[in-house]
């Protein structure tokens, strides 16, 4: 149960609290988690209040940022968005920055996590995400049909079923990044099949699938115009933000 799960993640974060050590992986507790906040009607309302806090980094439209510091977060499948939460709120996933805005005890419980994953799956998607150098998309597009869209989709579209994220339109450096933190074994949620297979991956390789993945177009329904901003934001000053993140985000890529 829902209750049960969380308890042990309170238990968990107080105990690595107390003695200074890391979170010992847990899968089978995110796997509870995500299956009760799946099971739960999301309340948008909700989701759209405890977005505030995330749109300080991931900007007020989720789009994140093209120079790969935050990923585009818009559209993205509601399972994908609870199970990378709850794995960092277990460190199964290494995200230091996110680590204190993803507890139990700053965030909530399984229907916070409901509540905001189905809000940032309603945004419309960044119309002009951060794309690679476009060199030889033919060979990044052998490479993905070949090695990764049998997990991924033929079109980047994701899994809900097995939390598979859905990768099309994302940053170019965002995927290069989490590529190699996957391979090095940094990305310690990576599926294991995965990480096996690309760990020979050879620089030119990843730059040209990922080049590929990046410009993989999500259908027009999901994307947004240019120029758009989100409207549940209006009062959501841009020009707070670091000009090295999100500004220089914005321009043509």
């Amino acid at each position: 149960m829902v209750k049960r799960a969380w308890a042990r993640f309170l238990f968990a974060a107080l105990s690595a609290a107390a003695s200074g050590e890391a979170f010992a992986s847990d899968a089978h507790a995110v796997e509870e988690v995500v299956k009760e906040a799946l099971q739960l009607t999301p309340n948008l309302d909700n989701g759209r209040e405890l977005y505030k806090v995330c749109a300080v980094c991931h900007t007020p439209e989720a789009w994140g940022t093209s120079n790969g510091y935050y990923p585009q977060l818009a559209g993205q499948l509601p399972g994908v968005t609870i199970k990378q939460m709850a794995d960092i709120q277990l460190k199964n996933r290494d995200n230091p920055t996110m680590y204190p805005f993803a507890m139990p005890s700053s965030f909530g419980g399984a229907q916070e996590m409901a509540d905001v994953a189905a809000y940032i799956a309603t945004l419309p998607m960044d119309p002009d995400n951060g794309v690679g150098p476009g060199f030889d998309l033919w060979r990044g597009e052998r490479l993905y049909a070949q090695l990764c869209a049998d997990c991924h989709g033929r079109q980047g579209e994701g899994d809900s079923r097995d939390q598979v994220p859905l990768i099309q339109g994302q940053h170019y450096e965002y995927l290069v990044r989490q590529f190699r933190w996957i391979a090095m074994g940094k990305r310690r949620n990576a599926d294991s099949e995965m990480v096996k297979q690309i760990q020979s991956y050879r620089s030119p390789d990843i730059s040209a699938m990922m080049d590929y993945v990046s410009r993989i177009r999500p259908p027009m329904e999901k994307l947004a115009e240019r120029g758009h901003q989100n409207p549940d934001f209006p009062a959501f000053s841009r020009s707070a933000l670091p000009r090295s993140i999100y500004h220089s985000s914005r321009g043509r890529r």
